[in-house]
């Protein structure tokens, strides 16, 4: 799930990633466009109910392509994305259009 909120000014936004307990994974990472795909650059952090939470400061008037990555070895979308476009791997990567 993705939320938004937008500065007063609009000049950044902040998006708020989460995925659900149902993930059934110890490390969640996001990756994208925004950090050059990175595994590392954006660790989520665990709850204890076993759900993952992070918030990422974007610039608005752009859209981004992500995918989580679990326990290092799994691709998720993210299914409550604004948009999806295929990637060169056969697959699609979920994207937050701001």
């Amino acid at each position: 799930m993705i939320k938004k909120n937008y500065s007063k000014e609009r000049k950044s936004c902040r998006v708020i990633f989460e995925l659900p307990p149902e993930v059934n994974a110890q490390i969640a990472c996001v990756c994208g466009e925004f950090n050059i795909w990175d595994v590392t650059a954006h660790p989520m952090q665990r709850r204890k109910d076993g759900s993952f939470t992070l918030s990422i400061a974007l610039k608005p008037g752009q859209s981004y392509r992500f995918r989580y990555l679990l326990d290092g070895t799994r691709w998720e979308n993210d299914w409550a994305a604004d948009a999806y476009v295929p990637n060169p791997f056969g697959g699609d990567d979920s994207v937050v259009q701001l």
